[in-house]
């Protein structure tokens, strides 16, 4: 929570307007907004949350609890795609002062994931299924109707630390390779020196790719070339970069040279995000369901800098040099997690 408070003022005005009530900063309620992710907690249950730990609002200035209107305002209007890149941006300075990424040994790897609309049991899903071909209801099955609705997270990831570069949502299922250029171009601008390799799998395979990569940006790209029918010879890839990755990627060996296997590193980021902070979103609309998602990638990474071991104390430095009144040091609100949370841990990176 006190991470978030110091990110949010290096980056938010104090308020959104002169002639608001200036009940509370913009940076307050990003803080809790971000405590309501950590622990999943809805605007109502936030609200009482809140209320029970006062000695945490007087911490970054605050004598009540904000009502969970206000929490709904200020997710909606906090948490656009302009103000998320403004954080994420501050969020890789604070992982590149405090020496985290590893861009310069290992790959940056770009992956997506869909996540779930609602909290739904698995067999409630299967029995309903099966309920629908029993009565065998014309027109478009539900299935198809569920597809088009799941939102989805592509992510760049730094395979070092697991902190996510940059960031795409979106509604549906549909090919990857389209919001490639968005996600690399962010990552390429946030990152620090701007050279290092990117790997990502089938789904981003496309010669436009690998020119956008290699010749605007100064990367080199690590993609299978497998898309489409599969060609009778490798001769017979007529596109130069996607025959040079067949060449490149045929034996395991070479794929472990150039490093090209540390692209799970990337489904392990993704899978962190949906196992301490939830595979399900509370949003009913694609917009609510988009912010969620970016408020589960900026948590995920104040996860990381806030609890990352080996480089604790430069973090620490980092978040409180830039800690103001309210605030003199991130350690003074420590987040006492329930019994039953599990913490998250750093995992192991394996040689590769």
């Amino acid at each position: 929570m006190g991470a978030a408070f110091c990110l949010a003022q290096r980056k938010l005005q104090p308020f959104s307007s002169r002639y608001s009530r200036h009940d509370f900063t913009l940076p307050q309620l990003f803080a809790c907004l971000v405590l309501g992710q950590l622990f999943q907690l809805s605007y109502r249950r936030l609200e009482k949350f809140l209320r029970d730990v006062p000695d945490w609002l007087a911490e970054m200035g605050m004598s009540r609890a904000p009502d969970h209107n206000t929490l709904c305002r200020a997710a909606a209007r906090l948490l656009t795609s302009r103000f998320a890149q403004l954080l994420l941006d501050e969020q890789v300075d604070w992982a590149a002062k405090a020496r985290l990424l590893g861009l310069g040994k290992r790959p940056l790897a770009i992956d997506s994931s869909m996540f779930e609309s609602r909290h739904v049991s698995r067999h409630y899903e299967h029995r309903k299924s099966r309920s629908d071909r029993k009565n065998k209801s014309p027109g478009k099955s539900s299935r198809k109707r569920t597809v088009r609705s799941l939102p989805k997270l592509a992510v760049a990831v730094d395979c070092k630390s697991h902190l996510v570069l940059s960031m795409w949502t979106g509604t549906g299922m549909g090919s990857d390779s389209p919001h490639f250029e968005p996600v690399l171009f962010h990552a390429w601008r946030r990152a620090p020196g701007r050279r290092f390799t990117v790997v990502a799998d089938a789904g981003y395979d496309a010669e436009h790719n690998h020119e956008l990569a290699r010749r605007d940006l100064g990367l080199r790209s690590i993609i299978p070339a497998t898309t489409g029918r599969k060609p009778a010879s490798r001769r017979r890839i007529r596109m130069r970069w996607r025959r040079q990755m067949s060449r490149l990627l045929a034996t395991r060996r070479s794929r472990r040279r150039c490093g090209y296997t540390q692209r799970w590193q990337v489904e392990t980021a993704i899978s962190m995000k949906k196992r301490n902070l939830g595979s399900a979103l509370r949003g009913r609309t694609s917009c609510s369901r988009k912010r969620d998602l970016r408020l589960k990638v900026l948590t995920h990474n104040l996860m990381i800098l806030r609890r990352s071991r080996g480089s604790r104390q430069s973090t620490f430095h980092v978040l409180g040099h830039y800690a103001r009144r309210g605030v003199r040091t991130v350690d003074r609100i420590a987040i006492k997690r329930p019994p039953d949370d599990r913490r998250m841990r750093r995992p192991v990176v394996g040689p590769g």
